[in-house]
């Protein structure tokens, strides 16, 4: 998702991700259906809605990076 935050093609998804084409096809599908991307003319773009669930999921990633801020 964050691959297409600007409009990228397939092949382009496919390179960055190191992903095949049947995994992107899957992938992109899911995503669309969840509205964290949409299409336009052959081109991928993430949704206001995918940006917002990026940023949640960096702040959890950091979260779990940072050990002393989890309270045992």
């Amino acid at each position: 998702m964050e691959e297409a935050t600007m409009e990228v093609n397939k092949t382009s998804i496919v390179y960055r991700t190191n992903l095949n084409f049947t995994l992107a096809d899957k992938y992109l599908d899911m995503l669309q259906k969840q509205g964290f991307i949409e299409t336009r003319s052959e081109k991928f773009k993430t949704t206001e809605k995918g940006i917002k669930f990026l940023e949640k999921a960096k702040e959890v990633a950091q979260q779990l990076e940072e050990p002393n801020l989890i309270p045992l």
